[in-house]
């Protein structure tokens, strides 16, 4: 049982690190699950303290994920049409591949700006906060992944 569980915490940790690039898969919940799932064997154990802490961490990083976009998107000058067009571009852009997955809140925001009556250059400025916002959402995701996995790789070797 305890190889299955091992197996299956790390094919959770594959996904979820994955899953910090593609949009619709809950990446660092679904690595976090891999670290209770690994706990759950009788070869690892992590301390409470651990589990609580890397716990929170994931709250955070998800809470922050939909936040910073927003963020990049209104320090940049978009509006509320800058924002849904950002999120609708990054739905979108899965159907494309990595391009469209990192250019997708770029483009659905100029062209919710551009919707919204703003200037060309004022919706550019918008999507480029918008990509700004993806991209660093991305990076305290894989952060948070990588660390997990390491955490992972440590207590099985």
């Amino acid at each position: 049982m305890d190889i299955f569980l091992i197996v299956l915490a790390g094919i959770l940790l594959i996904v979820g690190f994955l899953g910090c690039i593609i949009p619709v898969i809950p990446g660092v919940p679904l690595s976090f699950i891999g670290i209770v799932v690994l706990h759950l064997s009788a070869k690892v154990e992590f301390t409470s303290q651990f589990l609580i802490g890397w716990g929170i961490a994931v709250i955070v990083v998800q809470l922050l994920d939909y936040i910073i976009p927003i963020w990049g998107t209104k320090k940049f000058g978009g509006s509320k049409f800058g924002i849904w067009g950002s999120m609708l571009g990054m739905i979108v852009g899965i159907f494309f591949g990595p391009w469209g997955i990192i250019l997708g809140p770029f483009v659905g925001a100029v062209i919710g700006e551009i919707m919204a009556g703003k200037t060309s250059a004022d919706a550019i400025r918008a999507g480029f906060g918008a990509f700004v916002g993806f991209l660093l959402g991305t990076l305290s995701k894989l952060i948070v992944a990588g660390f997990l996995m390491y955490y992972y790789v440590e207590a099985i070797i």
